[in-house]
């Protein structure tokens, strides 16, 4: 997706996510967030924004983090402390290109450009959150963004999470080499494999012991676990998918 496409995206989800937010009571349990309140969830997207912020700042990653007195102000007013996280992210990536270098995790990108991309994904991620804590409908997601949120998560988090950091993911990873299952959606199919060293993720080809196949909106709420699998439909292995969801939960945590 193009940069500018996903700052309108960012700028949507984000305006759902705050009307969400300020018209549910602050107490209201978030069912796909367990232990977390609306607030906590209001809280988390403020300081992720304001750590990304630093990111870009500082072009390392701040420490430490997060900053004191942070906890106090959205105790105080979280949707306030939500605006101001906003304004401070977007004014940073209004005033830079997507190309300058900034701090971050994510090993072979760390560019303002995949904070533009991580910080779109992260919100309407969260903007589901916030749905189901109040009990509304959702609405839309995209299908450029849900394909493009799919690929993240599948590159950023699954296959470059579990072969960064092997050593944490061999307890999921264990039992299952050997399985492959294919992700089919509108914008195309890849095959899952995951190997000691982690998870492969291909160009779909070959054969694959299951397949889960949905539109693109239902696959990114499954992937990320804002979904059951009554969301898509499941052909073949299913112990296959099982321990690939697994899988999914180590990365997406």
């Amino acid at each position: 997706m193009e940069n500018q496409r996903l700052r309108e995206c960012l700028a949507s989800d984000f305006a759902r996510l705050r009307e969400v937010v300020a018209s549910t009571s602050s107490s209201a349990a978030v069912p796909s967030c367990p232990e977390w309140t609306m607030a906590d969830l209001a809280s988390h997207v403020a300081e992720v924004y304001l750590h990304k912020t630093e990111c870009i700042i500082q072009g390392v990653e701040p420490e430490p983090w997060p900053p004191a007195g942070l906890a106090e102000e959205a105790a105080k007013d979280v949707v306030a402390l939500l605006d101001r996280a906003y304004a401070a992210l977007t004014h940073e990536l209004d005033g830079r290109p997507a190309d300058v270098p900034t701090g971050g995790w994510y090993g072979p990108d760390k560019t303002v450009g995949f904070w533009i991309r991580r910080m779109a994904q992260e919100t309407v991620m969260h903007r589901i959150d916030a749905e189901l804590a109040a009990g509304v409908p959702h609405a839309p997601v995209p299908q450029d963004l849900a394909v493009d949120g799919i690929d993240e998560f599948l590159v950023v988090f699954l296959a470059y999470g579990t072969t960064e950091w092997n050593e944490y993911a061999q307890p999921v990873l264990q039992g299952t080499e050997g399985d492959t299952v294919r992700l089919s959606t509108q914008g195309g199919a890849c095959l899952v494999s995951p190997k000691a060293d982690g998870v492969h993720v291909t160009a779909d080809g070959g054969a694959a012991g299951a397949e889960v196949t949905a539109d693109p909106a239902d696959l990114l709420r499954w992937v990320w676990g804002r979904a059951d699998d009554d969301a898509v439909t499941i052909t073949g292995d299913t112990e296959q998918v099982a321990r690939l969801r697994k899988l999914f939960q180590f990365a997406g945590q």
